[in-house]
């Protein structure tokens, strides 16, 4: 036995103790990969050995905990396939776990070595240095509506001047046979405008004739009216007159200040060119229809003013309670902002395709396009890599995806310090993708990696190394006396 053997023991285990030492340091580095050493034997000519060698030290590149910082721009790889790829001052391309970022002077996500995150954009897989996108977000005018509605199919039909109701009633000439007859009334006088047998051949009396009165004009009441079975009572007269006022009756023209005059009102915002804000209300009136059908008018006011006063959009309605016209609608609106605010015309594009009309009360939904300017609020980064701003307005934009490396060896990667590595030969090429993809790693943002350190590990490894160094001391010294022994034996 000779020294050399303990020396390299010596030599070995103190290699060992500097990277478990290194290990210990950095349990609080973020995304920091604990190291491990490899030994390998040394062998010469003869079966004896010369003793032990550092054959390499590997990094451990499992994940991490992760711990939610609340930064916007604080990454965590959430999973063990996955580098942050940055770019240095001078254009090298490194790779890290550490995702502890922010904001540069000029508006690059950059790290504390100045290294800025680099990423894809919107459309192609070109990468670039990725920017916080400041600034405001123009306007955009309302060009879409979507509105899914249910009009009640039981709502009073709202009736307007110069309508026609049309009334059966059973009558008798004095004898035991009832027989039904059929009038129409003028809704704004109350006056009959004809009179047939309920079949609607016209009506002969052979026995005399009939007297009725009917006050159905009234004396200037706004509220609606039902018609029941035996609403109108004939008399045996002489003769069929009209009695009453033809001025008694109130007529329902619409009006968006009488609430009589329609069934419902779905308000919303629309939005101009230049982002000024507009009361728009959609107006439905139920109207008397054909049989088997539910008939709807729609009118349309914007800041008070009603767009279409005599020209109202119809809906029409099946026996099962399904649109079956009216389904779509366009209206150009001129002038918008008077003389203050001069804006673009707005041209509306109505879909009314999925309403209904059942028997029940009024709902909606509905899904405007367009929005106000928006200032920038903030930003935030998904699972996926998405980088998106938002704004005040409410408004989201995504403005490109963080990129993330995976290399087929990492082990073969070369530490460059401050907790980066680069390629190397033995790496491989970099896989460059969007998180998620191609077995890449998600991300997960306001948080980031810990060290994958585990100390009580590191000092379990630790007590080993001692020891071994202990013994490897232990073997020169037992050598040294030895060689004492052979010097006294002079």
């Amino acid at each position: 036995m000779g020294f050399g053997q303990g020396l390299s023991g010596l030599n070995a285990a103190a290699q060992e103790l500097d990277v478990i030492g290194n290990n210990i340091a950095n349990a609080g580095t973020v995304g920091f990969k604990s190291s491990s050493v490899v030994f390998s034997d040394v062998y010469a000519n003869s079966q004896v050995g010369l003793g032990v060698k550092l054959a390499a030290v590997n990094q451990r590149f499992t994940v991490g905990s992760i711990t939610n910082t609340g930064n916007q721009l604080d990454l965590a790889i959430d999973g063990m396939k996955g580098l942050f790829r940055v770019e240095d001052p001078n254009g090298n391309i490194l790779y890290t776990r550490n995702g502890q970022f922010f904001a540069d002077e000029k508006n690059f996500i950059v790290n504390a070595q100045g290294q800025r995150l680099t990423g894809f954009g919107l459309i192609g897989d070109d990468m670039a240095p990725l920017q916080v996108p400041l600034g405001n977000l123009p306007p955009s005018a309302t060009t879409d509506i979507a509105t899914m509605t249910n009009l009640n199919a039981n709502a009073n039909i709202v009736y307007e001047q110069g309508d026609t109701i049309g009334l059966v009633y059973a009558s008798s000439d004095g004898g035991t046979t009832w027989n039904q007859y059929r009038y129409r009334m003028d809704s704004a006088s109350g006056a009959i405008l004809s009179w047939s047998n309920a079949d609607g051949s016209p009506a002969t009396l052979a026995d005399g004739n009939y007297n009725f009165a009917n006050d159905a004009a009234g004396t200037g009441s706004v509220g609606p009216f039902a018609v029941a079975g035996n609403a109108v009572a004939p008399a045996d007269t002489a003769a069929i007159k009209s009695v009453g006022e033809t001025d008694g009756i109130v007529a329902r023209p619409f009006s968006t200040t009488d609430a009589n005059s329609y069934t419902h009102s779905l308000p919303l915002t629309a939005y101009d060119s230049l982002g000024n804000s507009h009361q728009f209300i959609q107006y439905f009136v139920k109207r008397e229809s054909d049989a088997g059908q539910t008939a709807w008018d729609v009118y349309y006011a914007m800041d008070g003013n009603v767009i279409n006063p005599t020209a109202p959009h119809q809906m029409r309605f099946s026996e099962s309670g399904q649109l079956v016209s009216g389904q779509q609608n366009t209206l150009n609106i001129t002038n918008v902002g008077g003389l203050t605010a001069p804006a673009a015309d707005l041209e509306l594009a109505f879909d009314y395709d999925k309403s209904t009309s059942f028997s029940g009360a009024f709902s909606y939904t509905f899904t405007p396009s367009g929005y106000p300017t928006g200032e920038y609020a903030g930003i935030s980064i998904g699972t996926d890599g998405a980088v998106i701003a938002s704004y005040t307005n409410g408004e989201m934009r995504t403005t490109g995806y963080v990129a993330l490396a995976n290399f087929n060896n990492l082990n073969g990667l070369k530490p460059s310090g401050d907790n980066a590595w680069v390629e190397t030969g033995a790496s491989g090429q970099p896989i460059v993708g969007r998180p998620g993809t191609n077995g890449l790693a998600s991300i997960k943002g306001q948080a980031v990696e810990d060290s994958n350190v585990d100390l009580s590990q590191e000092l379990v490894r630790m007590i080993i190394a001692q020891r071994f160094y202990q013994a490897n001391a232990q073997t020169i010294k037992t050598q040294d006396q030895i060689v004492q022994n052979l010097i006294s034996m002079r």
